[in-house]
């Protein structure tokens, strides 16, 4: 049987029990979110970046270190509360809170991503809208007068 001597030393328990739940929620949702958004946008990307299909996959995969990097550490950063949690309610509150944070988070980088690659994808197809649909096929000479033709019979 698990006894406490102290009052703190259960309300420790339950704020590190706090802390395990959020990082068990957190971090699988955090891969989660990073491997949807690397498979579903690889298509999205190769139509970006026309033609080139391995800087395609490359940004591709700097994208998902950089979401890593970001998410995971805003996780880390994130994980210490201020107060105590002495019950369940209190882990619940505190991780409800928690994981709606870290889920917004989520959701704002993934639209600021969506909005930089719409951007440059926009600007890719105006700009194939001013060249030429077709290349010029040879010199034509700028316009000069002609003497008139001569009369028939000289």
């Amino acid at each position: 049987m698990n006894t406490f001597n102290s009052p703190k030393e259960l309300i420790m328990d339950w704020t590190v029990a706090t802390y395990l739940a959020y990082l068990l929620v957190a971090v699988p949702l955090t891969v989660w979110v990073a491997h949807t958004l690397s498979s579903n946008g690889r298509v999205f990307l190769e139509d970006v970046f026309t033609g080139s299909e391995a800087l395609a996959h490359a940004v591709n995969r700097l994208l998902v270190v950089g979401f890593y990097l970001l998410n995971l550490g805003f996780v880390s950063l994130y994980l210490r509360s201020g107060t105590d949690v002495s019950d369940l309610r209190g882990l619940l509150e505190q991780l409800s809170v928690k994981i709606g944070v870290v889920t917004l988070v989520l959701g704002v980088v993934h639209f600021l991503n969506i909005w930089v690659f719409s951007a440059m994808r926009r600007r890719q197809r105006m700009d194939s809208f001013r060249s030429a649909p077709v290349a010029p096929q040879g010199y034509v000479a700028p316009f000069a007068p002609q003497t008139p033709y001569p009369a028939p019979g000289r």
